[in-house]
């Protein structure tokens, strides 16, 4: 009785890959075949779902994932109790057919990060059978593309239930075919154009397609040069403030959850992607995923300029 009241309080769910993950903070990656001092380390939990909802519930906001199994280890004990000291809900799961995968993120002072990630496909299909209920009462769906297919379920699930879904997209909006399974599920998207991310592409043009796949409000991070919002007629050119970046792991999770914050409490589309562009911004000011407090990200986000490229103002 008291874990089913629990499950229904979640305001936000995430679905998707559990992974402990050790990043690393150097100066600048070394040559190959040489080293770097690693300046901090810092473990947390991966992937993006459990990040957002570990983000949101240091602001107060009541957060679970449904996630894949784990091992039966250490590695996968240890995750399921971190989960419980942040207070997000879950119903970890462990399996002995498989070890914890494991994800290790080197951030460096450009803003980048190069990671090194385990995947296995029978890892993945554990969220074939995880169990749903926890959507039950949820206000949100927050999914990864990456995840593969397997993200499918819960969408649909979602739509069934009537609650939107926030979708990490990335490049995925390169090809049609995930365009068209994936974010046509969607209620808000998230997504990228740099070259880095393998896709170097017009952000408006990107968001206008978005939109005709069926999203409602696409979201295009532009790295250190902030975002563009567009959502109906309404464009808006977001600009990032200057910050010394020390660790950019996380940074695209933590706009995700800057935005679900303000969607959740109410505020104006100018807002909502304020304030998610100033989470971001002063994430990568710091090494790790401590958010800082809400009254901290205001004033911050007080300061950030905003472009109205709407049609038809």
């Amino acid at each position: 009785m008291t874990e089913s009241k629990t499950r229904k309080s979640a305001q936000v769910v995430g679905f998707g890959m559990l992974t402990p993950v050790a990043i690393l903070v150097v100066e600048q990656l070394p040559e190959h075949n040489t080293g770097a001092l690693i300046k901090e380390v810092c473990e947390f939990i991966f992937d993006d779902a459990a990040i957002v909802a570990c983000l949101l519930r240091q602001w107060d906001i009541p957060t679970g994932i449904i996630g894949t199994a784990v091992g039966d280890d250490t590695r996968g004990h240890t995750l399921a109790n971190q989960l419980k000291e942040w207070d997000v809900q879950s119903d970890v799961r462990f399996s002995r057919d498989f070890k914890t995968p494991l994800e290790v993120d080197v951030s460096d002072e450009t803003g980048a990060r190069t990671y090194f990630w385990q995947r296995e496909a029978k890892v993945l299909a554990t969220l074939d059978d995880a169990d749903l209920s926890m959507l039950q009462g949820a206000d949100l769906l927050y999914v990864d593309w990456y995840d593969g297919d397997h993200i499918l379920r819960a969408m649909d699930e979602a739509a069934r239930l009537k609650l939107p879904v926030f979708l990490n997209f990335e490049h995925g909006h390169a090809n049609p075919e995930l365009l068209s399974k994936y974010a046509s599920r969607a209620t808000i998207c998230q997504a990228v154009t740099d070259a880095a991310q393998k896709e170097d592409s017009n952000p408006l043009e990107v968001a206008q397609k978005l939109l005709r796949a069926g999203v409602q409000t696409a979201l295009i991070t532009l790295a250190g040069e902030g975002s563009l919002v567009v959502q109906g007629t309404q464009i808006l050119r977001i600009h990032a403030p200057r910050v010394h970046a020390v660790d950019g792991c996380g940074a695209g999770a933590t706009y995700s959850a800057g935005f679900i914050y303000g969607t959740l409490n109410g505020w104006d589309l100018v807002q909502s992607a304020k304030f998610a562009t100033a989470a971001a911004s002063l994430k990568v000011t710091r090494p790790g995923l401590k958010m800082l407090p809400v009254e901290e990200i205001l004033a911050c986000a007080e300061q950030i300029q905003v472009e109205d490229l709407s049609i038809n103002r």
